[in-house]
């Protein structure tokens, strides 16, 4: 269209120069088509040639370089909202996954902001191994004309809250970089504190990095995402539970449910390996319970998010009442004055073990106080969305979503307490009923690209469920690859999940062999880690062979314990020293050969 408008317009340009004009800026963006503009100006009013004019006059003294290390996503989408910022204030910025960085760039650049995200027992997300050894080597070399700063993200309810976060705020301070801002360790919700620490940070950068190219803005820029992109965490999508099965046994002692979930006229897609997250709302007794003993009024008016609620309405659906948390034993600790929740902030380990046991309305029971609305919501934290991985491929499943959920259910003092997510979808939300839902994407854990790449699957109780996927995809796709899981749980009978599927997968030659770990079947406790090594010259074998190996489930043991199986396995069947096999591993990680999806 612009060819057309310039060729008929009165133009100094012949044809085949409007033509490469038009060719060259279809592809620049705003920010480069109005440097364009300037410099080709400059030329005109100063007739300089083109190359006797500098290309960095335009330019800003530095930039800022944000560089994410993400396991699940949230840490890039934290970093892409930072550069949004970054982009809306003049801020000329710039955005990596450290996995695409090299370490030595680092000591070219003049500000960078990282923000990490912790996987398992406080180690650095699978994209960001290399990069944080290098760092915390010294590879980097003297940095001290670098002003950096760190978000960390993570969960407090971990011993190694935000430890990647950690790890390079003190790696860059000891190459000499100095910080921007202090270090923001995140909690599960982090959205608002990154966001506030973001906006502070550039308001900082705004002298030393604002450039004129970058202010430019070209109002009214149409979409181009697709359908897909309406629905996120922050705009869930209303999908219909259709199905809630349970696929333990009666005599089970535990309660597992094969959840489908219709995404219809969504426009949402997935890709195995991704996650479901499940916006949830309080069961309506627990809240009750809890204004009882602060004496408030569910009625109270307060406000959430800039609306009006009532109390009721607010902690039924945008505030966290069923896991325990350190920020609000301390908070309520100094609101009551008690002495043992005092004395317990003390020692991190016992508050961990306390809070796992303890939901909110527990900690207030053992000293209940009346609080104001505005105390009690000042010590809670918002509501945050639960994950679960996708158990379904939509090459088979088409629009629909398969999930496997492990109902939380335990006592305390006597009295049966459920957890958040888990009850809703299992008890409270009935077949047909809408529950609010997104996709969260996670490339980490994803089928080799290759349908010819032999897989083993470790997948114990509930971390089956990728596997799955993994394998409906490979079924549709006719993979040739070989398949190998690694299934564990109490007992055979009660507890073998999906395995009428897993059964006929074997009898079709799908899966190649499956090996089993019900740990209460026999008098000593048998677990996949257990079987992993006693198949340890097979599973050495087929990683020989290029097999990619994957880890789904507990993060706190199974899968440190399924780490060090496979590190033991590989020296005593490799015939490497431990050092040696810990680099085989490392190596596996890197090349991503081993992922983890743990939790």
């Amino acid at each position: 269209m612009l060819l057309k408008e310039l060729a008929a317009a009165a133009s100094p340009l012949n044809e085949q120069q409007v033509y490469k004009l038009t060719q060259v800026a279809a592809e620049l963006n705003a920010t480069q088509l109005a440097w364009v503009s300037g410099y080709f100006y400059g030329i005109s009013q100063q007739g300089q040639a083109i190359a006797a004019v500098p290309a960095a006059a335009a330019q800003p003294a530095g930039k800022l370089t944000i560089l994410y290390a993400s396991q699940t996503g949230n840490a890039k989408g934290v970093a892409e909202a930072l550069k949004a910022q970054a982009d809306a204030g003049g801020v000329a910025a710039e955005l990596f996954n450290v996995a695409d960085y090299k370490i030595k760039q680092l000591k070219k650049e003049t500000h960078v902001v990282i923000v990490a995200s912790t996987n398992g027992e406080g180690e650095a997300p699978d994209d960001a191994i290399q990069f944080h050894k290098q760092l915390k080597a010294g590879k980097a070399g003297k940095l001290d004309g670098l002003s950096y700063g760190v978000i960390g993200l993570g969960d407090s309810s971990y011993e190694f809250f935000c430890q990647t976060g950690k790890d390079f705020d003190e790696y860059l301070s000891k190459a000499g970089a100095k910080p921007l801002l202090a270090r923001l360790d995140c909690d599960v919700d982090y959205e608002g504190p990154a966001t506030d620490w973001g906006n502070a940070a550039l308001e900082l950068l705004k002298d030393a990095l604002a450039g004129d190219a970058a202010n430019e803005v070209i109002p009214g820029a149409p979409a181009t995402q697709g359908v897909a992109s309406l629905y996120s965490k922050k705009n869930p999508f209303a999908a219909e539970l259709s199905t809630n099965q349970k696929i333990t046994g009666r005599d089970s002692d535990r309660d597992v449910r094969h959840i489908e979930i219709s995404l219809e006229d969504s426009g949402l897609t997935y890709q195995p390996g991704d996650a479901l997250g499940v916006w949830f709302s309080n069961d309506e007794s627990q809240v009750d319970s809890l204004l009882q003993l602060v004496e408030l009024s569910g009625d109270t008016e307060v406000k959430v998010d800039d609306k009006v609620l009532s109390l009721r309405d607010a902690l039924i659906n945008h505030y966290e009442l069923t896991q325990g948390y350190a920020s609000f034993v301390q908070a309520y600790a100094e609101l009551s004055g008690s002495d043992a929740l005092k004395a317990l902030t003390e020692d991190k380990a016992a508050l961990r073990e306390y809070c796992a046991n303890h939901q909110i309305r527990d900690i207030v029971a053992e000293q209940p106080v009346a609080l104001t609305a505005e105390q009690l919501l000042g010590a809670l934290r918002r509501l945050t969305p639960r994950l679960y991985s996708i158990a379904s491929s939509q090459a088979e499943v088409d629009e629909e979503v398969h999930l496997t959920v492990g109902v939380v259910r335990f006592d305390h003092d006597g009295q049966p307490r459920a957890g958040g997510a888990s009850s809703y979808l299992a008890d409270r939300l009935e077949e047909g009923g809408k529950v609010r839902v997104f996709v969260e994407h996670n490339d980490n854990f994803r089928l080799p690209a290759d349908d010819n790449t032999p897989v083993i699957m470790v997948g114990p109780g509930t971390g089956i469920a990728p596997f799955r996927a993994f394998m409906q995809e490979r079924d549709a796709r006719d993979a040739e690859g070989k398949n190998w899981l690694f299934f564990g749980n109490p007992h055979f009978t009660q507890d073998f999940l999906y395995q009428l599927e897993w059964q006929r997968y074997v009898k079709s030659g799908l899966v190649d062999k499956i090996s089993l770990a019900f740990s209460r079947d026999q008098a000593e406790k048998v677990y996949v880690q257990h079987k992993l090594k006693e198949e340890g010259a097979e599973v050495y074998a087929w990683l020989e062979q290029g097999a990619h190996f994957y880890v789904c489930g507990d993060a706190n043991r199974m899968a440190k314990d399924v780490h060090q199986a496979l590190i033991e396995l590989v020296a005593e069947h490799g015939g490497k020293s431990r050092e040696q096999a810990e680099e085989y591993v490392d190596a596996l990680r890197s090349a991503k050969r081993y992922q983890r999806d743990v939790y």
